[in-house]
């Protein structure tokens, strides 16, 4: 698959670079990627529609760009770091569920042969540091003895050296969710020589970050540094006692009032909502302040002016809003995700509220801003926004696809495109559709009536226009959608 296919298909931007006598004279930029796991895109207290209290965050969304319709295309926490990590959409990157044990009879990992951009950055002598959750590789016999391995799946395996794709400095693990004791490999630590921590995962994360930072005087390179924090994932309850004071009072009936996804008092998601989301809003505040810990290190040390600093997460999550627990569907809930991007250096502070950056897309639009376009590998499929966002132009054309994945059974699933104001799906049983979901998010925000029956002049717009997508991508979904 060949990186040059027509993004005029999904309305994409041609990329932007610095002009390149610009990116010889300029130092290198440091890049700080912080990621949070099923974090909502709307859970900002900067955005003022959820009631969560994220001072550190809202500071730095103030110091840099704010994106406001920033979504995942693979609402699932593997497969949307496969895309991340391999600029590859998931028939074309293996990793098309979840890594677990029922998986792994159908390859679902990261290869080793990807050409991730840690491993350009690696190339391009950055020091590289991977800190937390990684996610992408699969259990094998004789199963790690961790907790989530001791069921009927396996869900946590140790990364080897030779498959951590240019990062040296590793303290990490693949999945874990006791968040008050979490479990790391470290760097040349062989496979049975992991260690618990008696600390909050975020907080001690942010500890290790720091120390990697420290070093940072000593060495004549820049640094790629990722920090991968597991909550506000499932284990909501496992924060520290002064976060979830902050929300103790917080009134959860006045948030369920107006919203008529979210089931009524009684119902099994209605209550699971209400029962979760003060701890939700709890583990946030708690990465909130470890990630503003993490960027006041950075300026201690007067690296902040050059370092691009991200924070994301990897896809939202329902909590029983559409009767959903989960996070492995189409709505708003699930797909968006918070995107915050600061470079003092090149940056202008402001808010987009259009331009729809993708999670995977940070791989090409990165690479692109740091000054290595020229280096993105032909294979990456997702898109370099980098015109967008170093240039300040706000990009409405965008349109986003969307993805979910049988891996038993790849000819079962979801296929659709996000558009600024439609979000559009099929999904196929044994390669024949059966269903199909359009919702216009400007007049039914919430997403409670599908229109797709009313629409068949745009929906037929829409099924050509992801079947050709599809085509260039290598998808075989695209078999399954009609010629017209």
């Amino acid at each position: 698959m060949k990186r040059r296919i027509n993004q005029a298909l999904l309305l994409l931007p041609v990329g932007f670079t610095l002009p390149a006598q610009a990116q010889e004279k300029a130092p290198k930029p440091n890049l700080l990627f912080i990621m949070a796991d099923q974090w909502r895109g709307d859970a900002l207290g900067c955005i003022g529609k959820e009631p969560v209290q994220t001072p550190c965050l809202d500071k730095l969304a103030s110091e840099g760009v704010l994106f406001t319709n920033s979504i995942s295309c693979y609402p699932v926490s593997s497969p949307a770091r496969g895309i991340l990590m391999s600029g590859m959409y998931p028939m074309n990157n293996k990793v098309i569920g979840n890594c677990n044990s029922e998986t792994a009879p159908y390859g679902v990992e990261l290869p080793e042969t990807a050409r991730c951009w840690s491993d350009v950055l690696k190339d391009q002598n950055y020091r590289m540091g991977y800190i937390g959750k990684w996610h992408l590789d699969s259990p094998y016999k004789p199963y790690v003895d961790t907790y989530n391995n001791r069921g009927e799946v396996a869900w946590n395996e140790w990364c080897p050296p030779e498959r951590r794709h240019g990062f040296d400095h590793w303290v990490a693990y693949g999945t874990y969710d006791n968040h008050l004791r979490p479990m790391y490999w470290e760097n040349t630590a062989p496979r049975d020589s992991f260690f618990y921590v008696n600390k909050w995962g975020p907080e001690y994360e942010v500890d290790r970050a720091i120390e990697f930072l420290s070093k940072q005087k000593e060495s004549s390179s820049p640094f790629a540094l990722v920090v991968s924090m597991n909550p506000p994932h499932t284990g909501y309850d496992l924060v520290p006692d002064k976060y979830k004071a902050i929300y103790k009072n917080l009134d959860v009936e006045s948030l369920c009032k107006d919203r008529p996804d979210i089931p009524s008092k009684g119902t099994k998601m209605g209550d699971y909502f209400r029962n979760n989301i003060r701890d939700y809003y709890a583990c946030m505040s708690g990465v909130d302040e470890n990630v503003g810990r993490l960027v006041e290190e950075l300026k201690r040390l007067n690296l902040f002016d050059n370092t691009i600093v991200v924070f994301t997460s990897d896809h939202g999550i329902c909590m029983g809003a559409h009767n959903s627990a989960g996070k492995d569907i189409y709505y708003e809930e699930s797909m968006r995700v918070p995107v915050i991007i600061s470079w003092p250096q090149q940056l202008k502070p402001r808010v987009d509220n259009h331009t729809m950056i993708a999670f995977g897309d940070m791989y090409p639009t990165l690479l692109s801003m740091m000054g290595f376009s020229k280096e993105i590998p032909q294979e990456v499929q997702t898109f370099d926004l980098s015109a967008s966002i170093l240039s300040g132009k706000d990009n409405k054309k965008i349109v986003q696809p969307y993805y979910y994945v049988q891996p038993n059974n790849p000819t079962t699933g979801y296929r659709g495109l996000r558009t600024p104001r439609y979000t559009f799906a099929v999904h196929a049983t044994d390669g024949k559709i059966d269903r199909t979901v359009l919702f216009d998010r400007n007049k039914d925000i919430y997403q409670m009536n599908n229109i797709a029956a009313e629409n068949p002049k745009l929906i037929r717009s829409l099924k050509k226009q992801l079947k050709e997508w599809l085509i260039q991508t290598g998808d075989p979904f695209a078999a399954y959608l009609p010629e017209k």
